[in-house]
């Protein structure tokens, strides 16, 4: 399985992608939006996980592009150090399928990446 992730908190970015590779899924990084959507535009993947603000291109761009112009419905995770709840609802509002706030528990997100995977299935 290959996952997406951006998220441009390197610390972050890092450690997710770590413990994500020790579970077994393929992760490719990005620290910025533009290219974190290119990569999506040109490979298969089978979850985006994506910060809201990023460098480039905003995780809100690049779930709304996803799902209006290459109309793909990969699961899409967003995480934000945002806890206004306006921001969740518009996350869900454009396609999102998951919303997490940081600090991300790992084992918490694994379970909820592993749910979207086997619904996608």
């Amino acid at each position: 399985m290959r996952i997406v992730l951006a998220e441009d908190n390197d610390i972050l970015r890092k450690s997710l992608s770590f413990f994500l590779e020790s579970k077994g899924y393929k992760v490719d990084q990005f620290s910025d939006g533009k290219d974190a959507l290119d990569a999506i535009e040109n490979n298969s993947y089978d979850l985006v996980l994506t910060d809201i603000n990023m460098p480039g291109i905003s995780g809100m761009e690049i779930t709304q592009y996803v799902r209006e112009h290459i109309s793909s419905d990969i699961p899409i995770i967003i995480l934000t150090s945002s806890g206004v709840e306006q921001t969740e609802l518009d996350s869900f509002d454009i396609g999102a399928n998951e919303f997490m706030a940081k600090p991300v528990s790992p084992a918490v997100l694994l379970v909820r990446i592993n749910k979207l995977l086997k619904a996608k299935v």
